[in-house]
């Protein structure tokens, strides 16, 4: 103390070299600092799945200082700079795993069933769709009838007609009308006979040469005569009969012309002087 005294710009020396000591430590103290802030700042930027730049960072670290100035406590700034990166890293994992598709076991195997199913569906597709060509050709009636000189023709055998008639949608009508009006109660062999008795006509040259003509002949359909003909609406088996027995199906002999009930016919001229074919439900069918 007495060199002290007795110096006294010994004193003034020591001091301004503390002082300058302090800010020296100050000064590399902010600069690591900083340096530290700038690497994670590049390390940041490095990733470009994450979406966190620098300005996000820094309206962070100020939302932060704010916060901290409000209870007058101000966060270190290695403190911040761990934060920063805890974010990041935890960005960084939402990010990769959200890029990443996740399918579970069981959709795994749906998947795989699902293209085993592919794989084999034309062939199933094949196969249903000749199964559907060929009803479709059974409840679809044609638009043309092949005939040869003894019977009728299915759409398949036309190189072998010798001759055709086109069929309207009024034959059509007048074809399930009839069958309705006399078999509405027989079995369904039994309407697609009756279908057949009228075609086996329109081939004949002892009848009518159209389908509507065989039908209002004169003495031969006993609904056309006492008007149930008119009233009757076909159901759904007289329609389909009638379409099978246009494109080929027979119930009958292509030469049988003729039937009746009889239970119920007046007059029994057909029974004793046609040659007997077959009985299906009440009716009788002849040559």
């Amino acid at each position: 103390m007495y060199t002290l005294r007795q110096n006294r710009w010994m004193a003034l020396l020591i001091g301004v070299l503390l002082v300058c000591f302090s800010a020296i430590c100050l000064l590399l103290q902010n600069e690591l600092a900083e340096k530290l802030q700038h690497k994670t700042n590049m390390g940041l930027n490095r990733f470009g799945s994450v979406n966190l730049s620098v300005s996000e960072t820094a309206a962070k670290t100020e939302h932060i200082q704010s916060a901290s100035s409000k209870t007058h406590f101000q966060m270190p700034l290695r403190l911040q700079n761990v934060n920063n990166f805890k974010l990041w890293k935890s960005k960084t994992k939402v990010a990769f795993v959200g890029q990443l598709p996740s399918i579970p076991p069981k959709a795994e195997t749906v998947l795989a069933r699902g293209q085993l199913h592919a794989n084999t569906k034309p062939k199933a597709v094949q196969v249903e769709a000749s199964h559907r060509q060929k009803q479709n050709l059974q409840l679809t009636p044609p638009k043309t009838l092949f005939f040869s000189r003894t019977k009728l023709l299915s759409p398949s055998e036309q190189a072998q007609a010798t001759w055709q008639y086109n069929v309207t949608a009024e034959d059509v009508l007048l074809l399930q009308k009839i069958v309705m009006a006399e078999a509405e109660g027989e079995p369904y062999q039994g309407k697609i006979a009756v279908a057949n008795v009228v075609l086996n006509r329109l081939r004949s040259a002892n009848f009518p040469n159209t389908i509507k003509k065989v039908i209002y002949q004169k003495h031969q359909f006993s609904p056309v005569a006492n008007g149930r003909f008119d009233r009757v609406k076909p159901n759904k088996d007289c329609i389909r009969a009638v379409n099978e027995a246009l494109n080929g199906k027979k119930a009958v002999t292509d030469d049988t012309y003729f039937f009746l009930s009889l239970k119920l016919a007046q007059d029994l001229t057909i029974h004793h002087t046609r040659t007997y074919e077959k009985r299906i439900g009440n009716h009788t069918f002849y040559k």
